[in-house]
């Protein structure tokens, strides 16, 4: 009996528990998750401020101005930005003054220097204005316009990136509270792994799932802590989880040595530490999980680089932003007509190594990343996949035209 998808991850998500909270400043802060509301230390803007370069004017002096009839002023202040100055103005008079430069509290306007006749070239002793402002407050920028001090800037649950933080600096925040990085072990089983580019022996093949692994871990904002080959002898994964429970992780995730045949090191070291179940996906069908009295998880994967990788996708990446807080643990998906016909699985979710073709950007196709299939064993087809095509249960065909649900990665 399969279990579905959903009921495996509700499983997870209701085992895996928030990561500590840290303060942070701002440089510090980069792909970290939000775990308390910002509140804005100043107003944004923080003061009345120009929005053009021009002169700083009083309305009434200039609200009859046109081109046939302008308006002459005597300049009696320049003020750039970065001044402190509040220069007075009379009637008929105005300050030259810059793009964010503080505006004088008599002046109600700005006349940007397009709008007069001698612009910037003539803008020290007078300004002919030729152009009225449209309204009192003409290209002014209002104190606490977007935010005041106190606002919240931005909630939990955010994750921070370059737009983010900007934001935070421009609202005067120095630090933020982050949810910290689960530290996580990424551990390889199987006697026939080697290192990559060292010679094979008849029955070995290159390690490569512990470096997939690492990098979906490091890619979800979390940070790899351990990373183990083990052998299908022995008991290693016993032995790692007790490294890992000492080093006080979050995670750890085991891939291969969870399926139904012999030599099955994960499932004989930690059978009673973790649930071994089918779920009802392809590929990815053997699952292992469970979870230490400390709160560590543990995710047992299939060896299979592909169904590894999409095994990430389904359970571990969810539990890892869960531990963060994040507002969205799952990656968006769109509906995409298919570029070709394949076979899907009855009975089980396909999720297929995919190709999006945009080269007619108002008509995205969808194929598979390689001519060999949905396989789990089609390592070389990840690297051209740019996501999954998602394919229901009771489908068994796709045929190009079809809609088809896709993550993009």
């Amino acid at each position: 009996m399969y279990r579905s998808v959903e009921d495996h991850l509700a499983a997870v998500l209701g085992r895996t528990r928030r990561t500590p909270i840290d303060r942070v400043g701002l440089d510090a802060a980069d792909g970290a998750t939000l775990a308390l509301p910002a509140l804005a230390g100043s107003a944004v803007p923080p003061f009345d401020n120009s929005a053009m370069d021009g002169f700083a004017v009083r309305f009434a002096d200039v609200a009859s101005a046109a081109a046939e009839q302008p308006v002459t002023l005597r300049v009696v202040a320049d003020i750039p930005a970065g001044s402190g100055a509040d220069p007075a103005l009379a009637p008929e008079t105005a300050a030259r003054i810059m793009t964010g430069a503080p505006v004088p509290a008599d002046a109600d306007a700005i006349v940007p220097f397009e709008d007069t006749a001698g612009g910037l070239a003539d803008s020290m002793a007078i300004a002919v204005v030729r152009r009225a402002p449209r309204t009192v407050g003409a290209h002014i920028r209002r104190a606490g316009e977007d935010l005041v001090a106190g606002d919240p800037v931005l909630g939990p649950g955010v994750l921070l990136g370059p737009l983010q933080l900007s934001a935070l600096a421009a609202a005067g925040v120095a630090q933020v509270s982050v949810a910290r990085r689960p530290r996580v072990a990424v551990v390889s089983t199987g006697s026939e792994l080697v290192t990559a580019g060292e010679p094979l022996r008849r029955g070995q093949i290159p390690e490569s799932n512990s470096i997939l692994l690492a990098g979906l871990v490091s890619a979800a904002g979390a940070e790899v802590a351990l990373r183990r080959v083990v052998d299908d002898a022995g008991d290693g994964p016993a032995e790692v989880v007790a490294e890992a429970a000492a080093l006080r992780l979050d995670a750890v995730v085991f891939t291969g040595g969870v399926s139904a045949g012999a030599y099955e090191v994960v499932r004989e070291s930690l059978g009673t530490a973790m649930e071994f179940t089918k779920v009802a996906m392809q590929p990815g069908k053997p699952q292992g999980f469970g979870a230490t009295d400390g709160g560590m998880l543990l995710f047992g994967l299939p060896g299979n680089p592909v169904s590894a990788a999409v095994s990430f996708e389904a359970f571990v990446r969810p539990a890892l932003l869960t531990m963060m807080g994040r507002n969205e643990i799952q990656r968006s998906r769109q509906i995409i007509p298919a570029g070709a016909d394949w076979r899907s699985p009855r009975d089980r979710r396909q999720y297929l190594p995919a190709v999006v073709d945009r080269s007619d950007p108002a008509h995205p196709l969808v194929r598979p990343a390689t001519g060999g299939g949905s396989g789990s064993h089609l390592a070389a087809g990840l690297g051209a996949a740019g996501g999954y095509a998602i394919v229901a249960a009771e489908v068994d065909q796709v045929r190009a035209g079809d809609p088809v649900e896709v993550m993009e990665l």
